[in-house]
C-alpha cells in the first residue's frame, strides 16, 4: 500500500498507480438496501460527504412509488434482504417519507433512519409514534451528534444545532424508540476520549445508549475525497487481515435519483452517489456487479477506517 501523494492515484479502475491489480469486491447477498431520499437538508454541515444543504438537490426526492418498485424487486430477487436504510440529506424533509417507512416496515424488514433529529423530524412525531406502535423495535433511528460538546458539534453544523439535535434525541429515547448516535473523529481526540465524553453526555441526559458499544455510538472517520490515503491492491487484503466480503459493497446498494436522470438508479455505496464508476444500473439484477475500490473513500472509510453505514 503506497500512502504517498501520487497524482495518478485512484484513476485507473483496475490498476493502482504503482501498477498492482486493484482490490475489488463482489456482491454476495444483498442484506441491506439503502435509499437516499434526496440531498436537501435543513442545515449545511462542514465536510458533508454528500454536500447536502437547503439548496442542493443534486439527488432529488425519491417517491414512495420508486421505493416500492425496488422493494418489490427485492422480494423477488433478494430474499436475503433484512434491513432497509434511509439517508439524505435529511429524510424527514421528503414529503413521501412516512409512506416509505410504512412500506418497508410492513414487509417485516428492519429499518434504520439516519437523521439530525431536528425540526423536520419533530414535525413528524405523530407519524413516528404510529409507526412504533405498529412495528416496534424494527424501526431504529441513528442521530448525528458530531461531538459530545455543543461547541464541537456546532462548529460543524451551525450555532444552536446541538441543542435542537439533543432535544430530538431525548424525545426519541423518552418514547422508547431504538436509538443510536453517530459521531465524527474530526476533533482529533482519540477514540477512548470521545467515548468517555459521549458517555458523560448520555448519563447527564438519561439516554439509554452505551458509548462503548460501536453499534450504539458509531464514530465515523473523516472523509475529504483527497487521494492522500493508500490505494488498496488485491495484495492488501492479506496485509490488512481483512476480506472483501467484509466491505459494505459486498452486502449493500443504495437507490438514488440524480437530478436530470429519467429514473432512480443504484449506486454501489452510500458514500459515492455521484461517481459514474460506482453506478450499478436501474435494477437490483444489474446491481450485482463487481465494485473496484477506486476511490479514496474506499480506502479511508472502509478498508482502513473499518467503518460501515449499516
Amino acid at each position: 500500500m503506497d500512502g504517498s501523494i501520487i497524482p495518478a492515484k485512484f484513476r485507473d479502475l483496475h490498476v493502482t498507480a504503482d501498477g498492482k491489480p486493484r482490490a475489488s469486491v463482489d456482491l454476495g447477498g444483498l442484506t441491506t438496501l439503502w435509499f437516499n431520499t434526496g440531498t436537501l437538508c435543513n442545515i449545511t454541515c462542514v465536510n458533508c460527504y454528500i454536500e447536502s444543504s437547503p439548496r442542493n438537490d443534486a439527488l432529488v426526492y425519491l417517491t414512495a412509488a420508486e421505493v416500492r418498485r425496488f422493494l418489490d424487486e427485492a422480494g423477488r430477487e433478494a430474499p436475503e434482504l433484512r434491513e432497509v436504510g434511509f439517508t439524505g440529506g435529511e429524510p424527514f424533509l421528503n414529503p413521501d417519507f412516512p409512506a416509505m417507512l410504512e412500506d418497508a416496515l410492513g414487509r417485516g424488514l428492519r429499518v434504520l433512519v439516519l437523521t439530525n433529529a431536528m425540526r423536520p423530524m419533530t414535525l413528524k412525531r405523530a407519524a413516528l409514534l404510529a409507526l412504533k406502535e405498529a412495528h416496534g423495535d424494527r424501526l431504529a433511528l441513528r442521530v448525528s451528534l458530531d461531538h459530545y460538546s455543543a461547541a464541537g458539534h456546532d462548529a460543524l453544523r451551525g450555532a444552536g444545532s446541538f441543542v435542537k439535535a439533543l432535544e430530538g434525541l431525548r424525545w426519541l429515547a423518552e418514547h422508547g424508540f431504538h436509538v443510536a448516535v453517530a459521531g465524527r473523529t474530526v476533533s482529533g481526540e482519540g477514540e477512548a476520549a470521545l467515548r468517555r465524553g459521549f458517555a458523560d453526555l448520555f448519563a447527564e441526559h438519561g439516554l439509554p445508549i452505551d458509548a462503548d458499544d460501536p453499534r450504539q455510538l458509531v464514530l465515523f472517520p473523516e472523509m475529504d475525497g483527497s487521494p492522500e490515503t493508500p490505494e488498496i491492491a488485491e495484495s492488501c487484503w492479506a496485509i490488512l487481515g481483512k476480506r472483501p466480503d467484509a466491505m459494505m459493497c459486498a452486502s449493500s446498494r443504495m437507490v438514488v435519483r440524480r437530478r436530470g436522470e429519467a429514473e432512480a438508479r443504484l449506486a454501489a455505496c452510500t458514500l459515492l452517489p455521484y461517481d459514474p464508476r460506482f453506478d450499478c444500473g436501474a435494477t437490483l439484477a444489474e446491481a450485482r456487479r463487481r465494485v473496484w475500490m477506486s476511490h479514496p473513500h474506499c480506502s479511508r472509510f472502509c478498508a482502513l477506517g473499518g467503518a460501515c453505514c449499516a
